[in-house]
């Protein structure tokens, strides 16, 4: 079955970076769009930033654009997110989440999420 399993979540200071990965099994990972969602403890979930199959164009949110760097490694079956300047309101869980076609869109498994904490 499909699995998606977050890793490189923790505890960074205020303009501080983090890598998250998604590991990715029980499908073709190569053949779909991927991308990331946050949710803030009582908030709801925030799309975050988009990729197509092979990488060749993603999206942001106007709120990340310039300092997050979604990839992907399809020998690897494993999404990132490269997080830079990071911001104490942007301490969230951050789930990957598989979508059901080649781009960013309409997403049919998440995976459990990893928790980011900005604080000083």
């Amino acid at each position: 079955q499909v699995q998606l399993v977050e890793s490189g979540g923790g505890l960074v200071q205020p303009g501080g970076s983090l890598r998250l990965s998604c590991a990715a099994s029980g499908f073709t990972f190569s053949s779909n769009g991927m991308g990331w969602v946050r949710q803030a403890p009582g908030k709801g979930l925030e799309w975050v930033s988009g990729i197509n199959t092979g990488g060749g164009s993603t999206s942001y949110a106007d709120s990340v654009k310039g300092r997050f760097t979604i990839s992907r490694d399809d020998a690897k079956n494993t999404l990132y997110l490269q997080m830079n300047s990071l911001q104490s309101e942007e301490s969230a869980v951050y789930y990957c989440a598989k979508a059901r076609g080649t781009w960013w869109e309409n997403y049919d498994y998440w995976g459990q999420g990893t928790q980011v904490t900005v604080s000083s």
